[in-house]
Order: structure tokens, then C-alpha cells, then sequence
């Protein structure tokens, strides 16, 4: 296989508005998905079937059919119902299905906090919502920080199949390219750079936020 590295740098340029899109998308996504994912993990922890049940139905569809399936069908259903765009059902599509995968995670860690203290909490008068605020969510959220980074980079990778409802993020703009140039390996490979420098860049700043946090002692 011949890859012509002089041509990278040429090229390289072309992909930046690309980038920006593939980080918006993916930024815009996992806040959605943190929203969603907070308050299903609340809905989970509930005693109540009412709020119970529906909190489980919505993690067990999204868990249970993959995220093409899920960006399509928002992309072709809901367009022609609330004339979504498609960068609004990218980031829809990609804030619903991280937020399954956070719900869990915030749910895990919530539930992984000494049930001691909110005993403690609501001793000392606090009502459940404040003792659950002021008390168990920090320390959860703490907890949560290591899961929710690796939630990021897998949402940074997927948002590669945005591509697909024609958003010119890295991998439409690598196939765009290559149609013209007959570069295809040359443009992946630059598109790859891109992935590979998010996600460097996306690691080293979890890892200085646990750091700080200093959550290997939480």
C-alpha cells in the first residue's frame, strides 16, 4: 500500500471546519447526554414503579439497538414531525444514546456511596432532595468523572456516523475528498489524525480533572 504523506499537509487544511463540526456535535451530544443521563439515574434509584419502570425501558432500548438505527430513525421520523435538521438530530440522536450508557454511570456511582450518609444527612433534618444534592452527588459525581471521560471519547468516535445523514464531519469531508482527488487512504489518514489528536488531547484533560479532583481517593 502506497500512502503519499506529501499530500497531507496540502490537504490538511481542508478538514479543520470538519474538526470544529465532529467536536460540536460530540460536545453538544454528551451535555444532552449528561441531562438525560442525570435524571433517569435519579428516576432508576426511585422506589417507585411509576418512575422506575419507564427509567428502565428507556436504558434498555438504548442499550439495545445501535446508534445508526437510533440517528436514522430520529433523522427520517422526527424531520418530517418537528423539521429537525440534521445537525439538531445528530446531537439529539448522540445525546439520547450516551445518555443511557451516563444514566448508568451516575446510577453506579450514586449507589456506590455509604448509604450511612444519608442516614447521617437526614438526622441532622436535611429533606432526601437537599441531603442527595448537597451530600451524595458531589461525591458521586467525583466517582462518576474516570466513566464519564471514556463516555466522551466513545461519543467522539461515534459521532462518525453522523456522516451518514449527510454532516460534514471528518469521515463525509475524508469521503468528499477522496472523490476528487483519488486519495482515499491519504484522506482517512488525515481524518485519522484528527481523531487520534481529539482523543489525546480529550484524555490528558480527565486525567488533570481526576487529578485535581483527586479522584482515586474518592
Amino acid at each position: 500500500m502506497y500512502l503519499d504523506l506529501a499530500a497531507i499537509p496540502e490537504y490538511l487544511p481542508y478538514f479543520i471546519p470538519a474538526a470544529w463540526m465532529t467536536l460540536k456535535i460530540t460536545t453538544f451530544g454528551i451535555l444532552l447526554g449528561v441531562i438525560l443521563g442525570l435524571g433517569t439515574a435519579f428516576l432508576r434509584i426511585s422506589e417507585k414503579k411509576i418512575l422506575n419502570i419507564p427509567a428502565r425501558g428507556y436504558i434498555y432500548i438504548i442499550r439495545g439497538t445501535p446508534l445508526l438505527l437510533q440517528l436514522l430513525f430520529i433523522y427520517f421520523g422526527l424531520r418530517s414531525l418537528a423539521g429537525l435538521d440534521a445537525i439538531t438530530s445528530a446531537v439529539l440522536a448522540l445525546g439520547i444514546h450516551n445518555g443511557a450508557y451516563i444514566a448508568e454511570i451516575f446510577r453506579g456511582a450514586i449507589v456506590s456511596i455509604s448509604a450511612g450518609q444519608m442516614e447521617a444527612a437526614r438526622s441532622l433534618g436535611m429533606p432526601y432532595a437537599r441531603a442527595m444534592i448537597r451530600v451524595i452527588l458531589p461525591q458521586a459525581l467525583k466517582r462518576a468523572i474516570p466513566a464519564l471521560g471514556n463516555q466522551f471519547i466513545i461519543a467522539l468516535k461515534d459521532s462518525s456516523l453522523a456522516s451518514t445523514i449527510t454532516i460534514n464531519e471528518l469521515l463525509l469531508k475524508s469521503q468528499q475528498l477522496a472523490s476528487s482527488n483519488f486519495m482515499m487512504m491519504e484522506m482517512l489518514f488525515i481524518a485519522a489524525l484528527f481523531y487520534l489528536f481529539y482523543t489525546a488531547l480529550f484524555n490528558w484533560l480527565f486525567h488533570r480533572l481526576e487529578a485535581k479532583l483527586d479522584v482515586s481517593s474518592a
